[in-house]
């Protein structure tokens, strides 16, 4: 077989885009990946002097056995972290879509910080032979902090590489007709499993989104316009009126302002005023993970049921729900417009060969 890189197959790739999880739930790997987390200067703005000294002396040493705790509440058995096990599976499906449609596209998968790194995604992809790359966040709505960073490190693997590919980038789709069509069909099944809630005795749907420091905003990101339009397409989408729902922020850390209204204050007051149920559902989360398996199946639960309230449902993210493969497969599919998604010919391999040989016979 013909070694020369140049004689391989000319291939289209798409690489998903992920967060990260530590390899276990134990305070040794919470600790490196919170450190490589939290030492993006993406992720924290303070001065990096500063908040060195914080995170090596204060938040490292304190949350790293106390997080450790609450990844081991919902690691799954046998399958390890949530985040990983439904991201990889997403790929694997999404390869899988377009194998089902006749075309040949790598799907890989990278994760900011932790493993698969981006380096290795991306070198795994180079060496099956990838000249045109796009990539694909599991950020659907727009933010510096993640999808920024995560083409940050693209481009810092990019940048070391003599013969780079072609590359597109799918900056957001939060407004996506898929995608909210996906969400709709995670709500809707939901409630078909398990009743809809009666919103004329009070009851509330609550979409519940990641938090950010208020200053993001007024520096101009434009994430939380972009959670606010998912919140009221999907709230739309499912016939409901602004009221019946509720568009929050959950995961505030440190005593700056975040984005605003914070979930749990939220679910706390609505137990408070009397609803008695309350069904709550993390759009911008397309894999389930600690800030959801966690932070809202469980420590929201808790809130609710203290103060007041009588029944709270969790929904699940959208997973491998078959329309959130559906959906990833066309936002796909719309920026891959123009580029090859199949093999190259044998004939159209003979001739690069041929002129490949032209070539070398000038050289000598």
């Amino acid at each position: 077989m013909n070694q020369n890189p140049h004689l391989r197959p000319s291939k289209t790739a798409v690489l998903l885009l992920n967060l990260g999880t530590p390899s276990a739930p134990t305070a040794k790997a919470v600790r490196a990946y919170l450190k490589e987390f939290l030492s993006d200067p993406r992720v924290v703005e303070i001065p990096r002097i500063i908040w060195w000294c914080i995170l090596n002396g204060i938040i490292l040493p304190i949350r790293s056995g106390a997080s450790a705790k609450k990844y081991a509440s919902i690691w799954l058995p046998k399958l390890g972290s949530p985040l990983m096990h439904y991201s990889r599976l997403q790929a694997k499906e999404l390869g899988e879509k377009f194998a089902h449609h006749g075309e040949v596209v790598l799907v890989d998968l990278a994760m900011r910080y932790g493993q698969p790194s981006t380096q290795q995604a991306l070198e795994a992809l180079q060496a099956q032979g990838m000249e045109r790359l796009l990539l694909l966040p599991l950020y659907p709505q727009y933010s510096a902090t993640t999808t920024a960073s995560s083409f940050d490190e693209v481009f810092r693997v990019l940048s070391t590489w003599r013969n780079q590919p072609e590359l597109r980038l799918v900056k957001y789709y939060h407004d996506n007709p898929a995608y909210i069509s996906a969400l709709r069909d995670q709500v809707l099944g939901a409630w078909d499993k398990d009743g809809r809630p009666d919103f004329a005795a009070g009851d509330r749907f609550v979409m519940s989104f990641h938090g950010l420091p208020k200053r993001n905003l007024m520096k101009g990101d434009p994430y939380h316009c972009e959670c606010l339009k998912t919140g009221r397409l999907l709230g739309e989408s499912l016939g409901l009126v602004p009221g019946q729902y509720l568009v929050t922020f959950q995961s505030r850390f440190g005593k700056a302002e975040w984005l605003k209204p914070y979930t749990a204050p939220m679910i706390e007051e609505l137990s408070k005023a009397g609803c008695k149920r309350v069904d709550i559902f993390c759009p911008g989360f397309p894999a389930d993970c600690l800030e959801t398996l966690e932070e809202i199946a469980m420590e929201a639960r808790e809130i609710f049921l203290e103060h007041g309230g009588k029944d709270y449902r969790y929904i699940p993210c959208l997973n491998s729900n078959p329309k959130w493969i559906d959906a990833m497969y066309d936002i796909a599919h719309q920026h891959l417009s123009g580029w090859s998604l199949g093999v190259e010919s044998d004939a159209i391999l003979q001739e690069r060969e041929r002129l490949a040989e032209l070539a070398k016979a000038r050289i000598a």
